[in-house]
């Protein structure tokens, strides 16, 4: 199973919400699709699944193009909407019951779903006794139950308590091992915390495409230190592993550090060598948050 996006583009009126976008996930991947609000990330997710029908360029199932096979290609997606529609009068059971049989499934599939998503305690209630947490289990139920091979989440976390929060990583990491997985979100810990890689849009253009695994490797140990007086760059020279420095004026100084090793207690042994006092001391490393704000600002 594979996803190939082909120069998309979308037009609302005269604004242009997705601009020639392409890319390509594989199987096994799961990947994190960040950006600003206005960004297009739900056009975009709106597009892959078939929602919107009216875009330039393609996308492509395993080969086959959405524009000429939709219905077979949304047999193989399962799509959970930021704003999660349900029938909230019905009770959880009988919503899923209802999914499972718009997708002619099994009804013995039901209990796997509730039991992969934690909603076995509450299948007997309304779903508009739940809270907005267990909302979001329901709608990731109704997504699952036809096991499909693409599983496309928007904000798919929203209102989850930390002890759910632990359980639906979990269950997405498990997931993405033999699908493809497009999670949407604004919180960078859980892309971090779940996905492979990451696409980071602005203005409808993908800005970056990084295998988080390799951007964490990448990364480099920035500190911004002051001290109580002004020194010269040379005296630098005596701290190991320095990659870089930079005067932001005064005493303040941003150091970077090619090295995982901690190097604040280096700092600080520098500073008493040197009959220096540190006013202030920050790590700002360079992860994807800092990327993020560095490409979207």
């Amino acid at each position: 199973m594979s996803i190939k996006v082909e120069n998309v583009s979308k037009l609302y009126n005269t604004q242009k919400a997705v601009q020639n976008v392409s890319f390509e996930i594989e199987k096994g991947e799961v990947v994190g699709l960040l950006g600003p609000n206005g960004s297009g990330k739900s056009t975009l997710m709106k597009i892959i699944t078939g929602f919107i029908t009216s875009f330039q360029g393609d996308v492509l199932i395993e080969g086959v193009s959405v524009k000429k096979n939709l219905l077979a290609i949304q047999k193989n997606i399962g799509y959970l909407p930021e704003s999660n529609p349900l029938y909230q009068e019905m009770y959880v059971l009988e919503y899923l019951t209802f999914v499972a049989e718009v997708h002619k499934i099994p009804k013995k599939e039901i209990k796997n779903v509730l039991d992969a998503v934690g909603l076995t305690q509450e299948a007997h209630k309304q779903i508009y006794k739940l809270s907005k947490g267990y909302k979001q289990r329901v709608g990731l139920a109704a997504a699952l139950i036809h096991n499909p091979k693409i599983l496309i989440l928007d904000e798919p976390t929203t209102g989850l308590d930390p002890n759910q929060l632990i359980e639906i990583r979990d269950l997405i990491r498990q997931l993405g091992e033999n699908k493809i997985i497009i999670l949407s979100t604004h919180i960078m810990q859980e892309v971090e915390a779940v996905c492979d890689r990451v696409l980071i849009l602005k203005n409808g253009e993908i800005v970056a495409d990084e295998n988080l695994k390799k951007l964490k490797e990448q990364q480099m140990q920035i500190i911004e230190v002051e001290f109580d007086f002004q020194i010269e760059k040379r005296f630098f020279n005596q701290l190991p592993d320095l990659q870089s420095l930079t005067s932001l004026g005064g005493a303040v100084w941003e150091l970077t550090f090619d090295t995982k090793e901690d190097m604040r207690s280096k700092v600080f042994d520098f500073a008493t060598e040197n009959g220096l006092k540190i006013i202030q001391l920050n790590t700002k490393n360079k992860n994807l948050e800092s990327l993020f704000t560095e490409l979207t600002n």
